[in-house]
């Protein structure tokens, strides 16, 4: 089943630190900006050599590790008799992992665990396995891609060369059109590896890395280099690091708390948990049980001990507790960031301690208006930074720079057309 397209949904996927929505946008903004600027200084050639680079590495970027994922799991994890939805993340604690096969929803699910917990070295050797190889997938498709390109360009440009035998000093003066991919980072790790391994927008900061090391490296002309430096700087900061500084200088600023997922800032049950005072006895429950010096095991007991909870069940809303298909059971193959659900309890604290005794609908109006806001100006202040500024300053680049208004595909076509002319001759 879908899930049902709500406001709420909307906003939650634009706002959230894992979803790749936030990328798709601002990824489509810069390579619209970045194709109308070569068509705007560089004409067709260029223009088309852009839009190829533009849009088919954003199919390699965002469906070529999921892709190769998926085809990993019908194929090597089926062939070898493997859950691909077990999480290997829950092999690092041998007190949870028992919980999750005592917990275990179904039979099916218990013994799938239970084969998991049998061979864990095998287990996570397969899932590094799984990651590199849909990661190192990824990278071919978009070398092949990078090479048809480079062809494709050079034979474009001599034949517009044809077309303009007459009038030699009238070339297309196309814009470089390296390879403008959405892919943009030379990343500096500084999350565990297994971070990278399971959250996609991390999972897609390598494969950006390598693209981006692929652009520079096969850059053609100084031109080509330069204009990538300036992409890739560009897309890197407003892609990935940008909007996360702006989403927490926003809600800090903000007079009302809106650090929750817009799921549950607008649910339902989060008026009604206030109003009801299920809300005041649900974190007096968690406080009760769960202590500074409480352990993993303890919350994750707590989780499953405590289904009524309110924070469990927004745990379950927001997705960071996954469950079974239309069912409030607990997948107990999937990890729980436990880190996570502490956090989000805190988040729901802060917001029901600055909640009024009276007017909480006007307050959770005002809740829902700040949220929605700090997410379309975070996504408006990134995507007018692709769309527009970097294009911009790329095209400068062109004006500014000494011996760089002339695209230099279109050189190097006059050059090669001249020396193929002169063999002949």
């Amino acid at each position: 089943m879908i899930p049902a397209l709500t406001a709420s949904n909307i906003y939650s996927k634009l706002g959230s630190d894992s979803s790749l929505l936030p990328l798709a946008i601002k990824d489509i903004a810069n390579s619209t900006g970045l194709t109308a600027g070569s068509y705007i200084t560089g004409k067709d050639v260029e223009g088309k050599d852009r839009f190829i680079d533009e849009f088919g590495t954003q199919a390699i970027w965002l469906g070529g590790i999921p892709f190769f994922k998926k085809l990993t799991d019908i194929t090597l994890y089926k062939l070898l008799k493997v859950d691909p939805k077990f999480d290997v993340r829950n092999l690092k604690n041998k007190d949870i992992l028992a919980k999750a096969i005592e917990k275990a929803p179904t039979d099916e699910i218990k013994q799938s665990i239970i084969r998991a917990n049998q061979n864990p070295k095998y287990m996570k050797n397969l899932a590094i396995a799984k990651f590199a190889f849909s990661t190192l997938a990824a990278i071919g498709t978009y070398t092949g891609l990078t090479k048809f390109r480079q062809h494709y360009r050079l034979q474009e440009a001599k034949e517009k060369l044809k077309e303009n035998s007459n009038t030699p000093n009238n070339l297309t003066k196309t814009p470089d059109v390296f390879k403008a991919v959405h892919n943009n980072q030379k990343i500096s790790f500084t999350g565990s590896f297994q971070d990278f391994m399971f959250n996609p927008v991390k999972n897609l900061m390598i494969l950006d890395g390598s693209i981006t090391a692929e652009r520079l490296a096969s850059s053609e002309s100084k031109q080509e280099f330069i204009n990538y430096t300036i992409k890739e700087g560009g897309t890197w900061l407003f892609m990935y690091f940008a909007g996360d500084m702006i989403k927490k200088h926003l809600e800090n600023k903000s007079k009302v708390p809106i650090k929750l997922d817009s799921t549950i800032i607008e649910s339902k049950e989060l008026k009604e948990a206030i109003k009801g005072n299920s809300l005041k006895s649900s974190l007096e429950q968690y406080s009760q049980q769960i202590t500074k010096n409480s352990k993993d095991i303890d919350i994750y007991n707590f989780i499953h001990d405590n289904p009524d909870n309110f924070i469990v069940k927004m745990a379950k809303k927001s997705k960071l507790i996954k469950t079974l298909k239309n069912s409030e059971q607990i997948d107990t193959r999937a990890f729980i960031d436990i880190n996570d659900f502490k956090n989000l309890k805190d988040n729901i604290e802060q917001l029901y301690k600055k909640a009024p005794k009276e007017n909480i609908d006007e307050y959770l109006t005002k809740v829902i208006k700040s949220k929605r806001f700090s997410v379309l100006k975070n996504m408006g202040i990134c995507i007018s930074a692709l769309g527009i500024a970097v294009p911009a300053i790329m095209i400068a680049s062109r004006y500014i720079l000494p011996n760089n208004k002339e695209y230099k595909v279109m050189e190097a076509a006059r050059n090669q057309t001249a020396h193929d002319a002169s063999k002949t001759a």
